[in-house]
């Protein structure tokens, strides 16, 4: 295990930042992946979106039948919120109207918790926002729908956890677990709520310790009734992201694990359809935190090959780490670092396209703006290309959690930025030439 990290680098003075940034800019980790020094620049080219001002905490999928869908929170008038969605078909010249899949005023809106929308091979589109079970604030679970017919009906909202369940359910991953059946796993704290401590702080970070909050999942037949559910890890991170992937072996989920001493590396599961595999490090990255970083790994897969992008400090530095299995999760590679230093933020995208993998973070400047960053590199994680797709105005977590994905032949990404204080939805497409 490397070594244990018990002082995390936030505490640095931040009246050294701008010479840090200097500094790392410099130079690279002597484990970076090799730049491609030959290519041509990537071609970044601004889009537009359909969504209002206002709109804000995006996610963007790819279909089986290669379109786009993008979707995202806008607020109602009055009070209360409105999940919307808009498709984009292959090779199409632009967005087709949004739609609404559902509107309340009890939703649990949050900058990285956020609504998922999915489609299956049948055609089917499946959806899910947070929605507010009280009594206490951080009192929320996970509301699921169905649509047969393109997203212009949908069912009754169903909780994917059992009514009455109190605590805090999220941090959602979809996968097609057949041609019309969906996956779902989730972070769960019932076993936290059951010890009497429920939620995170208000920082959305958790510190008072007790039980862990756990990993679940479950399946859902073409009626969307649930046919199927398992804890997959009974000690997981607070508030991280979750993500999955589907290999020739059954779907793997990677996700934030909290093991003994407060140690969150990124953890892996695999259902082969009958049962899941014990949680296993992707890596034993011994990062020591006391508190959850809300920033989540991410996962893809072709085959038997799985790819794992994630964050970590266990350096002492913020850096991002990638690596690949080639038995579909059994084992890992050594970990390459694509990206290291103060300015790192994370909250990753990732996707495999043209044969290429693609990584989307975070970056923050001098001047506390952000950097939207885009890298390409082979499949074992070489021949790095960089772009900075774009800077934002928006400040700490406002810019949420940037949206990758591959459509028609290019990188598309979905991002939140602000206009004074009004959030709004940026897009771009890069073109790897």
């Amino acid at each position: 295990m490397a070594g244990i990290v018990r002082m995390p680098v936030s505490r640095w003075s931040r009246s050294i930042m701008p010479m840090l940034f200097i500094a790392l800019a410099a130079c690279s980790p002597e484990d970076a992946p090799s730049s491609a020094a030959s290519a041509s620049a990537p071609l970044v080219e601004p889009l537009r979106l359909p969504s209002p001002p206002g709109a804000a905490q995006p996610d963007l999928v790819s279909t089986p039948n290669g379109a786009l869908l993008l979707s995202w929170i806008e607020p109602m008038d009055g009070a209360g919120h409105r999940l919307r969605f808009s498709r984009r078909p292959a090779q199409a010249a632009d967005w087709e109207a949004p739609r609404t899949i559902a509107e309340g005023a009890t939703w649990f809106v949050n900058w990285a918790d956020t609504p998922h929308v999915y489609a299956l091979p049948d055609g089917s589109l499946w959806a899910h926002w947070l929605r507010s079970t009280g009594p206490s604030r951080m009192d929320y679970g996970i509301d699921l729908v169905r649509s047969a017919d393109g997203g212009a009906t949908w069912s009754a909202p169903q909780l994917v956890h059992p009514a009455g369940t109190p605590g805090d359910h999220g941090f959602v991953t979809f996968w097609p677990q057949a041609r019309d059946r969906l996956g779902i796993a989730w972070l769960d704290s019932r076993q936290k709520a059951a010890s009497g401590h429920a939620g995170h702080d208000a920082d959305g970070h958790d510190h008072a310790g007790g039980a862990a909050m756990m990993l679940r999942a479950a399946t859902y037949d073409a009626q969307a009734k649930q046919v199927g559910e398992w804890p997959l890890d009974t000690s997981t991170c607070d508030c991280c992201t979750t993500s999955s992937a589907v290999t020739d072996r059954g779907v793997v989920v990677v996700y934030r694990g909290r093991g003994d001493g407060e140690i969150r590396d990124t953890r892996i599961v695999r259902f082969d359809g009958q049962r899941w595999t014990p949680p296993r490090d992707v890596h034993a990255d011994g990062w020591q935190i006391a508190g959850c970083p809300v920033n989540g790994p991410m996962a893809v897969a072709d085959g038997a090959t799985v790819w794992v992008a994630w964050y970590t400090e266990a350096g002492g530095m913020p850096e991002l780490r990638a690596a690949r299995s080639d038995d579909a999760g059994d084992t890992f590679g050594t970990p390459v670092t694509l990206a290291k230093g103060m300015q790192v933020l994370g909250r990753l995208g990732l996707v495999h396209g043209d044969g290429h993998l693609l990584v989307s973070w975070l970056e923050q400047a001098q001047d506390e703006r952000q950097t939207l960053v885009l890298g390409r590199y082979d499949p074992a994680w070489g021949g790095a290309q960089r772009v900075e797709v774009a800077t934002l105005s928006a400040r700490g977590r406002a810019s949420g959690i940037p949206r990758l994905q591959w459509h028609d032949g290019a990188a598309w990404l979905a991002w939140t930025d602000v206009a004074g204080e009004t959030p709004r939805l940026q897009s771009a497409r890069v073109v790897f030439r």
